[in-house]
């Protein structure tokens, strides 16, 4: 058993650009992780999100850095936050900017920054997205944004998972939440968010766009 972000199958997947993993709960639910896609260039679907994003840029859970590399050839000012040390380096392999840790650790330009990402499912970190939500909302400045990528819109789940690899190999397990737009919408209500906008792209990846209240 290893710590789940930074054991050797996903961080080596990250390193290596590739790899087949998923998360696997004791229920037998699986969430495939879609690690070729993150690991490369920004897609027609990520940009369309990067282009509503305002002044300094925080991507939580930044992983293999695809999105802060292409804020910042875009000459935004991004940073991206990572517990994995694979993540970490391959954002810094990219020319990105990143920091290894948590996003509930503390942070440079908390209550600043313009823009908070949680692309690829990341509502989901901690496993509770009500906490997760009150910290984004810590982090950006009033009328800043919050760009989330969710699940289909009935889905508010709660899962116990771990890193697997098909072959036998998995990590620790940790707690993770998959949240679909309507529930979003209710924990960020009483997190200091408003809704503004959201959007459904022709490959079914489904993003909302929030504002932070002063």
């Amino acid at each position: 058993m290893t710590d789940p972000w930074t054991g050797s199958a996903y961080g080596s997947a990250l390193l290596a650009g590739r790899g087949r993993l998923c998360l696997r709960g004791a229920n037998g639910w699986l969430l495939p992780l879609e690690l070729d896609r993150w690991c490369g260039q920004a897609d027609s679907c990520d940009l369309a999100v990067l282009q509503r994003c305002e002044g300094p840029v925080l991507d939580i859970g930044c992983g293999a850095g695809r999105l802060v590399e292409a804020l910042t050839l875009r000459g935004h000012r991004a940073l991206g936050v990572d517990v994995c040390a694979s993540a970490v380096a391959s954002t810094l392999r990219r020319g990105g900017s990143a920091r290894l840790g948590s996003v509930f650790d503390a942070l440079p330009g908390e209550g600043r920054w313009g823009t908070a990402l949680l692309i690829d499912g990341n509502i989901g970190i901690g496993g509770v997205p009500s906490a997760l939500l009150e910290r984004a909302r810590q982090l950006v400045r009033p009328g800043g944004l919050l760009l989330v990528e969710t699940a289909t819109d009935h889905i508010d789940a709660r899962h116990h998972v771990h890193i697997d690899d098909g072959l036998g190999r998995r990590g620790a397990a940790f707690p993770w939440a998959r949240v679909g737009r309507r529930a979003l919408i209710r924990y960020a209500l009483t997190a200091g968010w408003t809704d503004m906008d959201h959007w459904t792209t022709s490959r079914g990846r489904h993003f909302s766009a929030l504002a932070a209240l002063p």
